[in-house]
Parts: C-alpha cells; structure tokens; sequence
C-alpha cells in the first residue's frame, strides 16, 4: 500500500521538493542582500539559521585521536524515542519522535512554534568509525554519541577469486 501512496504522490512530493530549494535560494538571496547592509552577519548567520528554517535538529562534531563524539540537541525528546544507527563508516543516522500531548487543547495559545512528530538527520563524520565499542548517553535534552575511530584492521577486506 506504501508504494501505491509513494508511487501515486510521487510527482506532487517532486514539485514540493522543487518549491522547497526555489523557497531556499530565495532566503539565501535575501541574507545575502542583508549582510551586505550590515543588518545581519553573512554566511555564518546563514549557516546558523537554514537547519532550524528546514526543522533539523542541531549537531556538534568534535574528532579527537582515537575517537568522533557527536552532540545533538533534542529539547523535550524522551530517550526511549531516539533512534541512532551507524548507516556507514563515515555517517551516522539520528532520528526521534516527538508526540503532542493529547490532553491539551489547541485554543488559548497566542503563539505555538514548538513542533511534534519525526525528525531525521544523516551527520557526516570526519573519519571512519566502526559500530563496536560506540556509547551513547541522554542527559538534560542533549544526546551524546562517542564512536571509536576505524582502525585499518577492522575494515574489512574483500578477497578476489
């Protein structure tokens, strides 16, 4: 059923894909114009700006000797509705639900920006990590991932017949 809804929207997923990175290069131009005014810094502001503009959760990327720690904020998230998955040697796939209570009512609110639902984030790493050996801890909204650096050994290596 899946691939039906996939197969039958696909064509609206593609111009709403295509409305979003026109949306995107418009508010590129815009800061640009604006950092050139001195209203705002340039590139920098920019890049601080665009992951919370798409709805992506932030992340820190530190590379020590032996080993890659990724830290990401997650504000209101439960630890049990992490999900984090090492998808290849240099990428590491965090992903959470966050679900709205039920209970409260959608009149009252002056202004409601907090979001509820599923957010998904592919982090590049610096180096090559390998799965054993990898800690994770949530502690205050912030999820902390420590991976082991690669070592040659343990890439595998595939033998030719």
């Amino acid at each position: 059923m899946a691939w039906r809804r996939r197969y039958l929207l696909g064509p609206f997923w593609n111009e709403f894909d295509d409305f979003m990175q026109d949306m995107e290069t418009q508010f590129n131009e815009m800061l640009e114009e604006l950092a050139t005014t001195k209203a705002l810094p340039g590139k920098e502001m920019r890049a601080r700006m665009l992951p919370a503009i798409r709805g992506e959760f932030r992340v820190d990327v530190k590379e020590h000797d032996d080993e890659i720690i990724v830290a990401a904020d997650l504000p209101g998230v439960e630890k049990e509705d992490v999900s984090i998955a090492v998808v290849d040697p240099r990428t590491l796939r965090i992903a959470f639900s966050r679900s709205a209570e039920t209970e409260e009512k959608e009149e009252g609110y002056f202004v409601r920006e907090r979001t509820y639902g599923s957010m998904d984030r592919v982090v590049r790493l610096p180096s090559d990590v390998a799965d054993e050996g990898a800690t994770a801890t949530f502690k205050n909204g912030v999820l902390e991932v420590r991976l082991k650096k690669a070592t040659p050994e343990s890439v595998k290596k595939i033998p030719i017949e």
